[in-house]
């Protein structure tokens, strides 16, 4: 299996800078990206531009000394120098060798990493006693890409799906429902009511918070009533929630709820006294870290047991990160979580490794991500202010696109297509997860049913429509040999070859990054340039050996969006 195109030509230009200007220089990194403008290659280095500071000499005498050095006649026509710029063009040759290796391989030429290990990814993380909301959708997608793609890389991956199910709100909704609902079990839909009675009551009445907080000591104890009563909320969110993520097509997640680490708790607040950690403050046991103060300037503690005794979401954090490192043995850990949580987890991430739960060669990261907006720019609610339930918005989702289906085989004069569930379900949700991940982790995006089921720009329907077409030409062609000769003659095959041969290195940026855009950017690109293959280069109706040729494009091109999609968690139906 072939590296991918940009680590290839680092190493090139990393050797170059060595024979050209001797191995005590250091390489600046970046060494190659992507060419800005095609007309003058498919990559370039800025190398001597960098190097112009260090070695004080003119960047486009440089460029020509590293141009002169480099040894890449295998894979690019000769390098070009354009100011402090050197300019590498890959040779059609090279590209359809790169094409033909990729028939019958089920990876599309992804390789897996140098050396897998243990990773943990957290994600979608509901909690019990409430539905899961709109506020839930980008954690769950994003951390499912992310895992997904740490699989393919080889890496044995661990989905933790952290449920709130613990704490104080607990003891509130057990001792309202104790009251308003002594003989029965509400279902769900009836919890996200009864639960805002529980806190309003909790807020006005000190009689009910007492009662509550006892609650919460029985239920922490194992008294029996308290434990059946939690135990109902709990199976009644799990069978709620795995609908939605069934319709998602997010499997694999292992629940562990607040309460699995409520064991571990103590021992973590003790070792982290003994270890001297432990600040006393107004009674609570805090930790405080370098670096993390208020709004006022002063010393921002991360609170690990409450002055009344009690444990926060600081010290179930500290537990389960130090069990996903000590006891699941994770050298990767990355907490998909909304933005708004930073501060938190980075204090949290701070006092695990000053404890020595994180040693160094262990990655921990947040990857934090925006808010899911209305077409007014504001938050997505319903007109009455609540948040959207996840399952209305994935239900119309297929809606819509069931409705889109029907209305284009009307239009086209076609029949209706057999399967039209499992179409309109393939399209809607994947409609609905690529306007998502399609856009950059850190931003904000606007939510339009309109836009993300359309044929036209960036879309999961234009993508999928692409890979339908391929497998339409295949099944009239018929599927080339593994020893297919690929020819690349005319400039749309170029382009097309090179889309391919690029999907390798946004795999590398979405592991770099944590970001699924870098993905989706790629797979758009590659759809595009098929559909410009297709327009300009006959497939079916060209002789031999072109025919034969554009078939063994279609097919490895086929291969890698639905791979790329099956990444993003998207289906590639066979037809539309």
């Amino acid at each position: 299996m072939a590296p991918p195109v940009l680590p290839l030509l680092a190493e090139r230009v990393r050797a170059a800078v060595a024979t050209a200007f001797g191995p005590e220089v250091v390489a600046p990194e970046p060494l190659v990206l992507p060419a800005r403008d095609p007309r003058h290659g498919d990559y370039a280095t800025s190398a001597a531009m960098a190097l112009a500071r260090v070695l004080r000499q003119p960047p486009p005498a440089l460029a020509s000394q590293l141009a002169d050095a480099l040894e890449v006649n295998d894979v690019c026509e000769p390098p070009t120098v354009a100011g402090g710029f050197v300019n590498l063009r890959l040779r059609p040759s090279w590209l359809a060798g790169r094409v033909a290796g990729l028939l019958g391989d089920e990876r599309a030429g992804l390789e897996p990493a140098a050396a897998p290990v243990r990773a943990v990814v957290d994600y979608s993380g509901p909690n019990v006693a409430k539905e899961m909301h709109v506020g839930h959708l980008r954690s769950t997608i994003i951390g499912d890409c992310l895992a997904n793609v740490l699989e393919l890389r080889g890496h044995d991956v661990l989905r933790i799906n952290h449920v709130g199910d613990w704490g104080t709100q607990f003891g509130i909704l057990i001792t309202h429902l104790e009251e308003v609902r002594p003989d029965g079990e509400p279902a769900l839909g009836e919890l996200l009511d009864l639960y805002r009675e529980a806190n309003r009551r909790a807020d006005e009445d000190e009689a009910f918070r007492t009662r509550a907080r006892t609650r919460v000591v029985d239920l922490q104890s194992g008294e029996e009533t308290a434990r059946r009563r939690w135990t109902a909320m709990v199976a009644a969110s799990r069978t709620a929630n795995e609908v939605v993520y069934d319709l998602l097509g997010v499997h694999g997640l292992e629940e562990r709820g607040e309460s699995s680490y409520a064991g571990d708790l103590a021992d973590v607040v003790a070792e982290l006294e003994a270890k001297g950690l432990v600040v006393v403050d107004d009674g609570a046991k805090c930790v405080y870290v370098e670096g993390f103060t208020n709004k006022e300037g002063d010393p921002l503690p991360l609170i690990v047991q409450k002055a009344d005794g009690g444990y926060n979401y600081a010290t179930s954090d500290l537990a389960a990160l130090r069990r996903r490192v000590q006891g699941d043995g994770a050298r990767v850990v990355l907490y998909v979580v909304d933005q708004s949580q930073s501060q938190h987890l980075e204090m949290v991430f701070a006092v695990a490794r000053r404890a020595g739960w994180v040693p160094d060669g262990v990655a921990v990261r947040h990857v934090p991500f925006g808010l899911v907006l209305g077409e007014d720019g504001k938050r997505l609610r319903t007109r009455s202010g609540d948040n959207v339930r996840l399952l209305d918005l994935l239900e119309e989702a297929v809606e819509r696109a069931r409705d889109f289906v029907v209305a284009r085989a009307e239009e086209r004069g076609e029949p209706v297509p057999d399967d039209l569930e499992q179409v309109a379900r393939a399209i809607g949700i994947g409609a609905l997860k690529y306007a998502d991940l399609s856009a950059s982790r850190t931003s904000n995006y606007v939510f339009s049913f309109d836009r993300m089921l359309s044929l036209k720009g960036n879309t999961a329907p234009y993508l999928q429509y692409a890979h339908t077409r391929m497998r339409s030409i295949l099944r009239e062609g018929g599927e080339p040999p593994a020893a297919a000769e690929v020819l690349l003659t005319e400039e749309p095959e170029l382009d097309l070859a090179k889309r391919l041969v690029a999907l390798g290195d946004a795999v590398e940026r979405v592991v770099a990054d944590d970001a699924p855009h870098h993905l989706c950017g790629a797979l758009y690109e590659l759809a595009s340039a098929f559909n410009t293959f297709y327009e300009r280069c006959p497939v079916l109706r060209a002789p031999e050996p072109a025919r034969t040729s554009r078939l063994a494009l279609c097919g490895a091109t086929a291969r890698a969006l639905d791979v790329g999609l099956d990444l993003l968690g998207i289906d590639a139906p066979e037809r539309l």
